[in-house]
Formats: C-alpha cells, structure tokens, sequence
C-alpha cells in the first residue's frame, strides 16, 4: 500500500510543476539587472547586506593595510595577499594593500567582513573570464575601478512562477 501512496504523492509534486512558466535568459546577449550595490558588511551594526557576491572593489582612501582581509582568507582559500603600492596615503603607513587571486577566491565575503574601514566590498560583476591564471590576479589598482555592468531584464516573481521582463528605467 505504501508504495501506491508514493507514487501518487510523486505525481502530484510533477504535476505542481507542470503549471508554473520557465523562462530562459540568451546570456550574453541578455543580463539580469541586479539590485543594490553587492555584499557588504556594516561592522558597527555587526550585520551583513544583502547584495550579490561578485567582484571586490577597494578604495584606497579607506584602506589602511592593516591586514585583516588577509588574516580571514587563509584558512579558506589563501587568495589575498598584501602588496607593496607606490603611491602614498596617509591612512596607510605601511604602503601595502590586498592583491586578490579569483582563480583562489570562493566569494566567501569573509574578507568584507573583516574590514574596520569600509575599504573593501563586493559588486555585482562576475564575469570574471582569462586565458591564464595570472589574469585573474587582480592588483589593488585593478580592485579600485568600479565595474561597468548594464543588465537589462528584471525578475517578476509571482504565483505561476518567474518571468523577466526587459527594465524601462
């Protein structure tokens, strides 16, 4: 009897799915719009917001080399390590910043959180693609500018499932 009973409560979980619409995006061609800024980590309040885990981006006026970023990587992934720059800021007496390897990163957010100073974050870019491993060794410079990334469709979620729509705005 249980048997008849599982195959019963199989075919009304199919069946549940057999209404709702898929969709499917052409990528490249078509990019999802993302909301907010990407992860990042408010450490007054203790709280993380929410925001997708991409790219890191640094701001050298905030960054103060104390290492911190780097303490929290390397346990997990072992992929930032701190760089002498040539530029000088007077935040930052030691003159060193982090140096990321995305062919290490796991996108943990670990390192966001760890920063004191707002110096680090991460964006919504994750199109992350090289040729070679070195490419994907992003210098504090690299880390500095701001990724340029236009989507264009919009998730609609409702009860029938999920459907994007190209944004207006």
């Amino acid at each position: 009897m249980s048997s008849i009973e599982g195959m019963f409560k199989a075919l009304e979980a199919g069946s549940k799915h057999v209404l709702i619409k898929r969709f499917t995006l052409f990528y490249p061609e078509q990019k999802l719009k993302f909301v907010g800024d990407g992860y990042q980590f408010d450490p007054k309040e203790g709280v993380g917001i929410a925001g997708y885990r991409g790219r890191h981006i640094l701001f050298h006026d905030k960054c103060t080399g104390c290492q911190l970023c780097s303490i929290m990587c390397e346990g997990i992934a072992e992929a930032i390590s701190m760089v002498k720059i040539d530029k000088e800021y007077k935040q930052n007496k030691k003159g060193i910043m982090p140096q990321i390897d995305y062919g290490k990163c796991v996108f943990c957010g670990l390192c966001v959180d760890a920063c004191p100073f707002y110096a680090l974050f991460m964006t919504d870019d994750y199109e992350l693609s090289a040729y070679t491993k070195e490419h994907l060794i992003y210098t504090p410079d690299q880390l500095s500018i701001k990724p340029n990334y236009k989507g264009e469709y919009v998730i609609d979620i409702n009860e029938f499932g999920a459907t994007h729509k190209k944004d207006i705005k």
